[in-house]
């Protein structure tokens, strides 16, 4: 799996500068079969980055501009009327990877249309399924300062993504490497030249890659406590649930592997924690109010729990 990283990350790099965690935590979503929201100021590559992933992994790309007019139909297709006979149109959830590009600027209706696909792999339409492709990854993004007239997404819809992921500005040196990619006017002239370096047998073993790595009981334990932990800090009203601790211990196992290991260590865990943890945490007003965050929650949750020796 390290070795198929170091692929997809060359790849990426031909056009986006500096991402190269939020390209891992992509990978690791992809291997253990999770989904990956991307919350970040408008212009830090947030869609750009998605679009050469996927491209990078040779899958089927599509991307939905979230709107408030948007129905839950638009995304998972409709029946229509064909030479007198009702068929099935499938809407653009039918893809390898979705990018669900502001995600929160459509109504609660059409975000729980994504809930089933997410966590079923499936849509159902007048109660019959359709299965969607193999693999299936949803990157949705978010922007973090304009709230006017968006939809917060639900807590159960939150918790069905693997990892919340704050794309931040690049640094000064990144920013100048940025500038000496070519561009066509403002468009990056670049994107067409990103070539597919994996193929479905390479994300099939990764898969059993991220299965096959060993954890002591001990570090399930230290990740369980961690996840624990979380529900009782005075700061949040409400923790992190079970799910988020299968989570925690699957991405750990990617990120042991992305290492180059077989095997999880404390250390797997207490880095990827902050990703999985901080979008299921709900924090109370007086702790809003101090300015504390959910990531300083997180962090109180590691610090509390002892590390196994």
């Amino acid at each position: 799996m390290r070795e198929l990283r170091d692929r997809v990350i060359r790849e990426v790099r031909k056009v986006v500068v500096g991402q190269e965690y939020v390209v891992d935590v992509m990978l690791a979503a992809a291997a253990v079969g999770g989904h990956v929201l991307l919350e970040g100021v408008p212009g830090v590559a947030k869609t750009l980055v998605a679009n050469a992933f996927a491209r990078s992994l040779g899958v089927e790309f599509r991307r939905v501009q979230f709107t408030p007019d948007m129905l839950p139909s638009d995304l998972t297709g409709t029946m229509t009327l064909r030479a007198g006979d009702l068929a099935f149109r499938q809407g653009p959830v039918f893809t390898n990877l979705l990018l669900a590009d502001e995600i929160n600027r459509t109504p609660p209706k059409t975000q729980a249309a994504l809930l089933e696909a997410m966590q079923e792999r499936q849509v159902s339409v007048d109660g019959t399924p359709h299965p969607l492709p193999d693999p299936f990854l949803v990157i949705a993004t978010q922007n973090p300062i304009e709230y006017e007239g968006t939809y917060p997404l639900p807590e159960a819809q939150l918790d069905r993504f693997l990892a919340k992921l704050d794309v931040v500005y690049p640094s000064e040196a990144d920013e100048q490497r940025m500038l000496h990619l070519a561009h066509h006017g403002v468009a990056p002239a670049t994107l067409d030249d990103v070539q597919a370096v994996a193929t479905r047998e390479d994300l099939a073993a990764a898969r059993a890659d991220v299965d096959a790595t060993t954890v002591s009981d001990e570090v399930m334990a230290y990740a369980v406590a961690i996840v624990r932990r979380t529900r009782e800090l005075p700061s949040v009203s409400l923790g992190a649930s079970p799910r988020a601790a299968v989570h925690l211990l699957a991405t750990a196992k990617a990120a042991a592997r992305l290492s180059g290991r077989a095997f999880v260590v404390p250390d797997d865990v207490a880095t990827v924690a902050p990703s999985v943890l901080r979008h299921r945490l709900q924090l109370r007003p007086e702790a809003e109010l101090e300015r504390y965050t959910a990531d300083n929650a997180v962090e109180a949750a590691v610090r509390a729990v002892p590390v196994p020796r």
